[in-house]
């Protein structure tokens, strides 16, 4: 589903955020990206979605090459992705369920299907009894949650989520890894960059980067492999 070529990606002369990745990510993988802050972990994911573009190599998402896609095939390339930032980015001035609609009504879905799928992506998160709240009522746990919900809604063949447990206490970093990990059972191509050892040590397809280049892979037994 996803194929980077000898990918990097320069800003000037000096600084590389990615420099010659290789890596081939199969439907239905889940895999977490680790590495320290700066390794490349977040603009890795960007590029998949669009907001950063290849400086040399190939990158492929679902066949299409996204280095020399247009401006305007980029709302199309993301309608198969669900997109998860550490900053939400929810509307403050509409409910919850107002927020996971939003991605639905984008693309022409009629109101009553859009209402009835926002709200099983809330259930699925653990938050249908918050669906007329406003987000700025909830906690961070529960508006990262929101930010799930909201990129499930449109079923996305690839979740791309970038530190989702970053700042949040345990049991909210718990919901969040579960609802991850639910998807992914259910057939959704995963990539999760993380700090959280917990996510980690529960994986089975660990990626370590460190100043933009791949340097460790790491597969258990359970997923058909080793180092």
């Amino acid at each position: 589903m996803i194929k980077f070529s000898q990918v990097s990606k320069q800003y000037d002369r000096t600084i590389f955020a990615l420099r010659d990745i290789t890596l081939t990510v199969n439907k239905g993988d889940l895999i977490f990206l680790a590495g320290p802050s700066g390794a490349g972990k977040s603009t890795l994911l960007k590029m998949i979605c669009g907001i950063e573009r290849p400086s040399s190599g190939t990158l492929t998402v679902n066949g299409q090459n996204v280095g020399k896609l247009k401006a305007s095939g980029i709302p199309y390339l993301r309608r198969n992705l669900g997109l998860i930032f550490q900053e939400q980015r929810l509307l403050l001035d509409r409910s919850v369920l107002a927020n996971v609609m939003l991605p639905l009504q984008v693309t022409g879905a009629q109101r009553v299907e859009a209402e009835r799928r926002s709200r099983a992506a809330l259930d699925k998160v653990g938050l249908i009894d918050k669906a007329l709240s406003l987000p700025q009522t909830l906690s961070g746990g529960e508006q990262q949650r929101v930010a799930i919900a909201r990129a499930i809604v449109n079923r996305p063949q690839i979740i791309l989520a970038d530190e989702p447990t970053a700042n949040l206490d345990r049991d909210n970093a718990d919901h969040v890894l579960s609802a991850l990990k639910s998807f992914h059972a259910a057939g959704v191509t995963c990539l999760i960059s993380t700090h959280d050892e917990q996510f980690l040590h529960s994986a089975n397809h660990v990626i370590f980067l460190d100043q933009g280049q791949i340097v460790d892979h790491w597969q258990n037994s359970s997923a058909g492999g080793g180092k």
